[in-house]
């Protein structure tokens, strides 16, 4: 959703240290301050990928000056990106988990998905990046005030709302359309209008439920806060913008990372039916159902180990690495077997490929001692 950075930074040498970038701030002069650079909290031995924070710290090189709101859509998007530490090494996002136990169930939940579905992607989730001095704005909360975090905000004009722009581009029907347009919801498409804004210098993130733009200002149903420092989750029993109460930005599959050759963190799946109770990192449920055979939010699946990816495109064998070593979550209700991908013009359409893959390729997994 939604500054100066320095080219600079500071190479730690620690052989036996998983290390993770720190706060970033701007000096008042308007130079960039350094990139600071932390040791990560206790992680999950063996489930944290080194050559990640070895690729983020040389990614740091070439990190672009950025003074204003930036679309998820650029080349400076993807350079700044690259170079930022989203949430602790040992973070769940973070975590690989190719080496984990089967789930007991593991078969029984996927036939409850659908073994013989076709896996599938959503253009959906795009994000703005902010610098740290972008003018705070109130947003009115109509809905789920109890389970959001208080304004302002850091909402620029132009904040993307869910499928901006590719999904708009690709469709014949909406065509012409402008952003102002698809913020103001003139076409009466509704639907759960995702919003996401970014903080890369203070490593900030704030995610808005039906957001919409109107004559007043801006409205949405649910408002989340994630501190990219840190692995704190949200309260007991709270929500967020998805129904498991987890962060949708850490899980988008971006441009960058699809050049890079591996998306390095998991994912988001939805799923029609879920069960009614979640598991960490979710901490929330949204299912009246209490059968065991459905999943769970925060479930976590994986690509089975034996899945030969070699007939996919570069760009889909990204995807299907990274669900192979870092899987993806349960998060929300949805369109059964569908992971987010970024609405960014330059992504070609995924479907025709991954629609190649059913469900029967994944199965259910459990963290380390349970």
């Amino acid at each position: 959703m939604k500054l100066n950075i320095s080219c600079g930074f500071l190479l730690v040498v620690a052989c036996n240290l998983l290390l993770t970038i720190g706060s970033l701030g701007a000096e008042k002069d308007g130079n960039a301050a350094p990139i600071v650079i932390t040791k990560s909290s206790k992680q999950i031995k063996g489930t944290a990928d080194p050559q990640r924070m070895v690729r983020i710290h040389a990614a740091q090189k070439n990190v672009p000056i950025i003074n204003k709101p930036l679309m998820f859509d650029t080349p400076e998007a993807d350079a700044l990106l690259s170079a930022l530490e989203v949430f602790p090494t040992d973070n769940p996002w973070n975590q690989t988990c190719e080496n984990w136990p089967l789930h007991t169930n593991s078969r029984n939940i996927i036939a409850s998905i659908g073994a013989d579905k076709i896996f599938r992607c959503n253009t959906d989730m795009g994000y703005i990046l902010v610098p740290p001095n972008q003018r705070r704005v109130e947003v009115q909360n109509v809905e789920y005030a109890a389970e959001s975090d208080s304004g302002p905000f850091p909402i620029p004009n132009n904040v993307p709302i869910e499928g901006w722009p590719a999904d708009y581009e690709r469709n014949e029907n909406r065509q012409g359309v402008t952003l102002l347009d698809v913020q103001r919801d003139r076409l009466k498409i509704g639907g759960d209008r995702h919003a996401i804004v970014v903080d890369p210098i203070n490593r900030m993130l704030y995610e808005f439920g039906e957001l919409y733009r109107t004559d007043t200002g801006w409205k949405a149903i649910q408002t989340s806060v994630f501190d990219l420092k840190s692995n704190k989750l949200r309260p007991e029993g709270w929500t967020s913008a998805d129904a498991a109460g987890l962060p949708i930005f850490p899980a988008v599959v971006r441009y960058d990372e699809l050049k890079r050759g591996i998306v390095e963190h998991a994912m988001r799946v939805t799923v029609v039916h879920s069960r009614h109770a979640h598991v960490h990192p979710a901490t929330h449920d949204a299912s009246p159902h209490h059968d065991i055979n459905l999943p769970r939010m925060g479930e976590r699946l994986r690509l089975r180990q034996d899945f030969d990816i070699s007939g996919f495109t570069p760009n889909v064998q990204a995807i299907l690495k990274g669900l192979k070593k870092y899987g993806m979550f349960v998060a929300d209700n949805g369109i059964d077997w569908a992971i987010s991908v970024a609405p960014d013009p330059r992504i070609p359409p995924l479907h025709d490929e991954l629609r190649r893959i059913k469900g029967s390729d994944f199965e259910v997994v459990t963290a380390p001692g349970g």
